[in-house]
């Protein structure tokens, strides 16, 4: 696409600095005082952690400060309650209850992004503060799935054994895995939630519910690309230079389409045209995008959407590569 915004003076501009995207370091002075800063930091922590040593009236011990003896004694088989000692029903409860504890962190990791997208005015240290935590979320998934495959190591006549002492307990009343899912944005239709919440404690279903009348990281994001700037710059709008390169393309498609074949297949090629076209138009045809979101084809607002593919479009520009990393994590 032409006449894209971006140029040496472009980021010298008074309305970059209410931008929630900054500009990276970029001059050798700039980057000698951040580590400057780095360096007055790691003094004050290493300030910080002798005081406590000094304070401390006894050293602290590995296992007290895992509370090794809670998590080591937490794991009571049912089956050996019945007297029926199944040796698999072990590794369940501790596959289980890694499972929740890898949980509660993601839950941990996934507010602290929240928090920071609750702000309204988001600068790069903030952006790429949210991007390394939602790095490490991708990183706990990656390792619930491995555990997958220790859980296959027992085979499903060994489940069956015991299964029938855990009735009617289900892995489907993990409201963790619930408030990880509605904190990320996940919707599920109306009888899958009341189903849901009608397994749970009422404790617990009180916990699922406040998170459902708060935003998502999807509803924050959302807001953030909505407010990004950029789309329209010194007579620039990419909507409209979208709109003309998505044209040129299908002008071109069209002719070689007419020209190379005849019969079903021109017929199957223009209607194929057809709908990349109307695909296109969603960007910079509001009621196009409208009829999508009512399809559930979109799910972001129209400035939203539009704002999330110009940053993924023109992510090779310097200001724009730390957003377009953390839309595509």
């Amino acid at each position: 696409m032409s006449g894209c915004p971006f140029g040496a003076d472009f980021v010298s501009e008074p309305s970059f600095k209410k931008c929630p995207v900054s500009v990276p370091l970029s001059n050798n002075e700039t980057a000698l005082e951040s580590s400057s800063l780095i360096l007055n930091e790691m003094g004050k922590i290493s300030e910080r952690g002798a005081a406590h040593i000094r304070s401390c009236t006894e050293p602290l011990y590995y296992g007290d400060y895992l509370q090794l003896d809670k998590i080591i004694d937490a794991q009571e088989p049912v089956s050996y309650k019945m007297g029926d000692p199944q040796h698999d029903e072990m590794l369940f409860i501790t596959i289980h209850q890694t499972y929740e504890l890898w949980f509660k962190q993601i839950l941990f990791e996934l507010d602290s992004v929240r928090n920071i997208f609750a702000e309204l005015t988001i600068g790069a240290q903030k952006v790429s503060t949210a991007l390394h935590r939602l790095i490490r979320i991708l990183e706990i998934f990656k390792i619930l799935v491995d555990q997958i495959r220790v859980l296959e190591t027992m085979t499903s006549q060994e489940f069956l054994n015991f299964r029938d002492y855990l009735f009617p307990a289900s892995g489907f009343q993990s409201f963790q895995f619930r408030l990880i899912e509605i904190k990320l944005g996940v919707q599920r239709s109306s009888e899958h939630q009341e189903r849901f919440m009608q397994a749970l404690k009422p404790e617990h279903r009180q916990l699922v519910q406040d998170a459902l009348n708060e935003p998502s990281l999807c509803d924050y994001v959302e807001r953030w690309l909505r407010n990004i700037p950029f789309r329209e710059f010194r007579g620039y709008s990419f909507q409209k230079s979208y709109q003309e390169a998505t044209d040129r393309i299908l002008q071109l498609d069209t002719a070689v389409i007419e020209s190379q074949f005849e019969g079903d297949a021109l017929e199957r090629g223009l209607a194929d045209l057809k709908r990349a076209k109307y695909t296109f138009e969603s960007v910079y045809k509001r009621e196009v995008h409208e009829e999508m979101k009512l399809k559930g084809v979109r799910r972001f607002g129209f400035r939203a959407t539009s704002s999330a593919l110009f940053i993924i479009l023109y992510e090779h520009e310097s200001m724009l590569q730390l957003p377009a990393r953390l839309l595509r994590v």
